[in-house]
């Protein structure tokens, strides 16, 4: 039986843009309304498989506050991709997207990085044209653009394979 491939990747953002409870969406398939701040990096690992391929996602839920930050980079190295969060209700959360992915391609100028718009599911509260993020997808050769919802769970699951599809053909040239 082969091994499966495993690949580090890294969920990244602002405090409080949804990042631990999209990971206890996917992983345990539950919405957390409450989670706790994340001191540092949290460590998940959630199994799949895309085309055929046996993958082992190892994800490093990295805390969003700005005390955290120095460590950040150390934790990054490995990584073969991250989801980059902001929250689609509070445009203020895009003011360090540069900082982000400048921590997450520390190692590696070229790693994948999808970026996603949290909080969909908050529709009178969104005050934010998709213009502007794919504007800034562009800014920063992010690999795609999406919404999700952590509470009903659009596009969780898409958001994770299309990452993994993406670091596979990575990997396979």
């Amino acid at each position: 039986m082969p091994k499966p491939i495993v690949l580090k990747t890294i969920i990244a953002g602002e405090g409080g843009v949804g990042k631990t409870t999209l990971l206890h969406r996917y992983v345990e398939g539950k919405f957390i309304a409450d989670t706790k701040m994340t001191i540092g990096v949290q460590f998940h690992l959630k199994e799949l498989i895309i085309d055929g391929n046996e993958l082992l996602l190892q994800i490093w839920d990295f805390g969003g506050q700005e005390r955290f930050r120095f460590l950040l980079k150390n934790y990054a190295m490995g990584a073969k991709g991250a989801l980059l969060l902001f929250d689609l209700t509070r445009i203020q959360t895009l003011g360090h997207v540069g900082e982000w992915v400048e921590i997450c391609r520390s190692e590696n100028y070229k790693l994948p990085i999808l970026f996603i718009g949290s909080k969909s599911d908050l529709v009178n509260s969104i005050n934010f044209r998709d213009e502007y993020a794919l504007q800034v997808k562009e800014q920063y050769d992010l690999f795609d653009y999406i919404k999700v919802s952590s509470k009903t769970g659009m596009n969780v699951e898409l958001a994770f394979e299309l990452l993994a599809r993406k670091l596979l053909k990575t990997i396979n040239g």
